[in-house]
Parts: C-alpha cells; sequence; structure tokens
C-alpha cells in the first residue's frame, strides 16, 4: 500500500547521508546544495521494502532558515525517520522539527541516534534518554529508537526491519472526497509539458481525469501520471505523484497551490480552528496578533483571532481561533496547519480546521460550536455547519467539500437526523435544520401578526417586501417554498403575492368606516362622474396614502371598482353603462369613443378609461380607434 517515509531533525545530523545509505540515491539535488554541504529544499527517493513496497522517501532540510521547505514536505508523512546526531544531541531545530512533527499529527516515528560511530555507548544512551524527554507528550512518544552510522553502515539492517515492521502495521485510508494533492514542484519537461508533483493526500488520479488547480480555478486535463518515475494507471492517495498536465506553457502555478478534483472549487478567506500552542513558543499569543501559516505546501501571512480565552493563549495552551490568510487559500475540514512568528524565526503552535467557511461569529454560540464540531462524527458536523452557516440552506455540492465525501455520500450522511430539513429547489436540495426554519417562519408570522395589529384594514404584505424586511440573504426561489409549505400547513394564505396569517379578516376601525362611508357618498353623488383621486383628497380631507388604502379596501369588500388608477365608480354605476353599451351598440361593428361618450352622457375624461376597463373585462374589443362589443358580451345581454 502507499507509503511515505519522511526525515527530520537539526541541520547535520545526518537526514540525508542516511536517506543515501538506505536507498542509494542522493537527494541533495541542487548546485548550492552541493557546494555547501547542507540541504536547501526538499529532496526526494524511495525505498523498496522486503514485501515489495515501494515507500516514497521526502528528505527535508534542517537549517532553521530552511523551516518553511520542510513545512512543505512534511505533510502526508506516514512514518519520520527522525534523526538526533549522538555527539551534538538534541538542539534547537530537533525541538522545532518535533513540534511540528506533533502539529501536523505524524504518529509514527523511528529515533535515529546518528554518528553512533564517533562517540562512547554512553553517551549515546545519554543522547537517547534526551529524545525520551523531548518526546514525552507528544504524537511522536513511544516510538523506536535504532542507533545508526551511515559511514559504517552499523544499525541500517535493525533500521530497515524497524522500517517494514512499521509498514507491516498500516491499514489502507479509507477512500474518501476529491483528489487533492498540495504541490511542492512545478516544472516544464521538454517534449511532455507541465509537470506538478507532491504527496497526495486523498482521492486518486488518472490520465484523461479533468482536475482544477486552485487558488485560480484553472482546469486541466491530466496526460499522465507517475509515482516514482514510473507510468503508472492512477496516483492515489499516500503516494509522490508526478501528474503531466495539458498544456505547454506554464501557468501560475506554483508550491503552495492545491491540484485537485474538478468539483472542489471553495476557497477559505478565513477559517476556524482547534489551536495548540507549543510549550516552546517564546511568548503567549494574543488576539489579532500577525503569524505565518502553513497549511499543505503553502505559506501565507496570516491573523490569528483567538476565540473565548480572554484574548491569549499561553504556552502549552489550547484553545480555538479564527485564521484569516492573507489571500485565500483552498482548505477543507480536518486539515492540519503549523502558525510561526510574523518574521518566521520560531514555530509558535498550530492546529486542525474546523470550519473552512465560517459565517458572520455569533460570539455566545461560537465557542460552544467549535467544541461540538470539533468532537463531531461527519453527521453532527455537517449540521452544526448547516446551523452555524450564515445562508438559510446549504446545497449538496458545499457539504460535500465541508464534509470531504462524494457528493453521492452526503444524504447517507444526513438520514436519520431529526434537526436537518431537506428542501426540494429547482429540482435539487438544499439542506437547513429545524432551528433556522423555525426562526424565519416565526419571524414571517410575527411581522404579518404586527401588520394585521397596527393595520386591520390591510389585506397582507407583498412578499418581496416581506423577504426583503425580514430575511433578505434568503433567495427568493427559496423564500417562496418557504411561503408554500406555510400555506400547505395553514399558517398563511397568499393572494397574489399578498401574504396575511390565515383567518385575518381585513377590517376597518370605527373611525376609518366612517371616512370610507364619506368616500362612498362622494362616489354616490355624481355615479358616471365620480371625482378622481386628487378630487377625493381635497373632498374628504385625506392624505394620499391613507385614501388609497381605504380605496382599495373598498374595492375588495366590492364597494368600489377601480376603473383606472385615478378613478373608482360603484359597482351599480359600472353594471348600468355595461348594460348600456351591449343593449345599444351590440350590433355595431365599430363604436366610437366620440358615440359613447355622448351615449353616456359624460365627459371624455371618463368615457376613455370606461371602454379601457370594458376592454380588460372582455366587454368591448379595440381594433385601432374604434371598439366592438364581444359576442360573448351580447349573449349575457
Amino acid at each position: 500500500m502507499p507509503f511515505i517515509i519522511g526525515t527530520a531533525g537539526h541541520i547535520d545530523h545526518g537526514k540525508t547521508s542516511l536517506v543515501k545509505a538506505l536507498t542509494g540515491q542522493d537527494t541533495d539535488r541542487l548546485k548550492e546544495e552541493k557546494a555547501r554541504g547542507i540541504s536547501i529544499d526538499l529532496g526526494f527517493a524511495y525505498l523498496d521494502l522486503p514485501d515489495g513496497t515501494r515507500a516514497g522517501v521526502i528528505d527535508v532540510p534542517g537549517h532553521e532558515r530552511f523551516i518553511r521547505n520542510m513545512l512543505a514536505g512534511a505533510h502526508g508523512v506516514d512514518l519520520v525517520l527522525f534523526t538526533v546526531a549522538a555527539d551534538d544531541g538534541v538542539m534547537p531545530q530537533t525541538v522545532e522539527h518535533l513540534d511540528i512533527l506533533h502539529l501536523l499529527g505524524v504518529s509514527r516515528a523511528i529515533f535515529v541516534v546518528t554518528k553512533v560511530d564517533l562517540v562512547p555507548d554512553a553517551r549515546v544512551a545519554a543522547v537517547e534518554r534526551e529524545i525520551r524527554e523531548l518526546a514525552a507528550g507528544t504524537s511522536l512518544e513511544g516510538g523506536r529508537i535504532v542507533r545508526v552510522s551511515s559511514a559504517t553502515e552499523a544499525g541500517l539492517a535493525e533500521l530497515r526491519a524497524a522500517i517494514a515492521d512499521v509498514a507491516s502495521t498500516l491499514t489502507a485510508p479509507v477512500p474518501s472526497g476529491g483528489f487533492r494533492l498540495p504541490i511542492d514542484r512545478v516544472f516544464a519537461l521538454a517534449g511532455h509539458g507541465l509537470v506538478v508533483t507532491g504527496t497526495a493526500l486523498q482521492g486518486d488520479v488518472k490520465a484523461g481525469d479533468r482536475v482544477r488547480c486552485l487558488p485560480g480555478g484553472d482546469l486541466f486535463r491530466v496526460r499522465s501520471v507517475q509515482v516514482h518515475g514510473e507510468q503508472v494507471d492512477a496516483g492515489r492517495a499516500g503516494q509522490r505523484v508526478a501528474v503531466n498536465l495539458s498544456g505547454t506553457h506554464q501557468p501560475e502555478i506554483a508550491r503552495g497551490h492545491v491540484l485537485c478534483a474538478e468539483e472542489l472549487t471553495m476557497l477559505s478567506e478565513r477559517f476556524d480552528a482547534a489551536l495548540e500552542i507549543r510549550p516552546s513558543a517564546p511568548n503567549a499569543v494574543r488576539s489579532h496578533q500577525r503569524v505565518k501559516l502553513h497549511v499543505g505546501t503553502a505559506e501565507r501571512q496570516a491573523r490569528l483571532i483567538l476565540i473565548g480565552s480572554d484574548g491569549r493563549l499561553d504556552p502549552g495552551g489550547r484553545g480555538f481561533g479564527r485564521i484569516v490568510p492573507a489571500e485565500p487559500l483552498p482548505v477543507l475540514r480536518g486539515d492540519r496547519f503549523v502558525i510561526r512568528g510574523e518574521s518566521g524565526q520560531w514555530t509558535i503552535g498550530g492546529g486542525i480546521v474546523l470550519n473552512p467557511w465560517p459565517g458572520r461569529p455569533d460570539r455566545r454560540r461560537l465557542e460552544a460550536s467549535l467544541e461540538a464540531l470539533r468532537n463531531a462524527d461527519a453527521g453532527a458536523a455537517a449540521e452544526l455547519f448547516i446551523d452555524d452557516h450564515a445562508e438559510l440552506a446549504v446545497p449538496v455540492s458545499e457539504l460535500q467539500q465541508f464534509l470531504n465525501v462524494g457528493a453521492a455520500d452526503v444524504p447517507a450522511r444526513l438520514n436519520g437526523r431529526p434537526s436537518i430539513r431537506r428542501i426540494l429547489l429547482d429540482e435539487s436540495v438544499v439542506f437547513t435544520t429545524e432551528r433556522k426554519w423555525t426562526a424565519l417562519t416565526a419571524a414571517i408570522r410575527d411581522a404579518l401578526g404586527r401588520l394585521h395589529g397596527n393595520d386591520p384594514a390591510a389585506p397582507g404584505k407583498d412578499m418581496q417586501e416581506l423577504r426583503e424586511q425580514i430575511a433578505p440573504r434568503v433567495p427568493s426561489k427559496l423564500f417562496r417554498v418557504v411561503i408554500e409549505r406555510l400555506e400547505q400547513e395553514g399558517v398563511v394564505v397568499r393572494r397574489g403575492n399578498l401574504l396575511s396569517l390565515a383567518g385575518h379578516t381585513s377590517t376597518l376601525r370605527d373611525e376609518d368606516r366612517r371616512v370610507a362611508d364619506r368616500i362612498v357618498a362622494l362616489l354616490d353623488a355624481s355615479p358616471l362622474a365620480p371625482p378622481d383621486v386628487a378630487q377625493l383628497e381635497r373632498e374628504a380631507g385625506l392624505p394620499r396614502p391613507r385614501l388609497l388604502s381605504l380605496l382599495h379596501h373598498l374595492e375588495r369588500e366590492g364597494a368600489v371598482v377601480k376603473v383606472s388608477a385615478d378613478l373608482f365608480f360603484r359597482p351599480g354605476a359600472v353594471e348600468s353603462v355595461r348594460q348600456l353599451l351591449v343593449s345599444e351598440f351590440a350590433r355595431l361593428d365599430d363604436v366610437t369613443p366620440a358615440m359613447f361618450r355622448d351615449r353616456v352622457q359624460t365627459t371624455r375624461k371618463y368615457a376613455i378609461p370606461l371602454l379601457e376597463y370594458f376592454d380588460r373585462a372582455g366587454v368591448t374589443v379595440r381594433r385601432g380607434g374604434t371598439r366592438r362589443v364581444q359576442v360573448q358580451a351580447r349573449a349575457r345581454t
């Protein structure tokens, strides 16, 4: 099965020599490395084990100036060969490398005491005690210690056996989510084009696949895949993989980018995480402190905002924090990261990503939510993510990336969770929680209840206005689905775009009823030439908004007919004109406005709006400048 071995340890403690002694391969590939005799960048080799397994080997630099390169190679390591030179013992980078491996969750280590040929056994034993003390309380505690001399090859056989023992205990990772490969090298190969390499974190990749590079989002076609210099059908999680991409030019791809499955699209402008500050950190960490963030092969400036903890975490402390990188990064839940001082001189701590896309913080709930998220299984984590999401509902594509699973696995992870509500939207499913659903529907009921209490005559609230008032972030289509569900449950009634609570009847207060009666009287005083809205406003002494509200209420009661925006008639007057129109003009092919005006004995101000009203009602049909009574209108008489 795939197996990655990494090295760690202080500069000049024999990492590269050890790799060469084990594999026969020199991982110092740069001219400067050869000249200076130190590793500067990552080196790569492979080791064939007795059972036929070919393990990838990543040799990291030990100098403090190249910690950034060490961090780029430390992710995805299954076993670390941690070197401590017998003559030097534990040194500053010994401590820092061990902190980094602990923070990245590496749990299998063989501590290799190198250069044992240079010192007596008592010194070697003392170094072994230093190693045990250093590893105590870390993820590498209890790691086997092997004495080796790369110069004399003493202990190499025992080391190979120890590596084989560790390999035999590994189990194949359970496939989950799409392919992800943090890129550590990018180059153009003559005759082949663009090649990227890295340690695959998950999934697999094969020739013909479409893959995405993040950040940036560029899509590529995979030409071929190599593992340890050999072409393979597929590269898999846990392998050192080289991917040949379509295109001969080199886009803006560099170490720190991630090659991933096409469906992975989201970047994190900030993420919430569980934090651990190492005891070796020189100072307490304070909220809003600027740090250097290392995740995957990426290095970015970032700001650390502590959550709880009174704005301070002392060395050795644990808590929660929000990380805000200077540039958006592709991270997923469960990814591990390291934070160093802003100048990059020392390692402070690190942690595990809990929520890669947090919403606006509710500080009263955030710390408890992150505590629950840290210990949650996939289903519970999805529920917490949905509940804390800034939007009402979350689509499958986003949940797929949050859970780091295939799209088809999302519903299965949410099955049996009574507090999850599925909503069908445009033939796709989105998910919300009962808490968010209840909060929105309660807000709808409260808003409509206040409207009815403040203005009993109002028939309801425009649906779009209601959405903008109480839930502007909810898309219109989704809000309509919520309203339809409330209609089915008998909570609200919709008439066109107007919403009201079920059982609400539009009624007028006594004072409004007296004013409405006054309006009716004014209309009755001149049935075929009633006052328009402006005249009613003056004669009734009402502001226009209140007048229109009363007129619309009277219209709903059937007490008036709205003929045009500015003209309201009594129903009897409209009916008498309709009957006259049908009885006297039914046999004429062309009725002019003047003919109609003279017969009704009114003016053009009223004749034209009445004819247009009858056009809309289907009594007449307009043909140019004349009209003709419809056949069905004749039949009704």
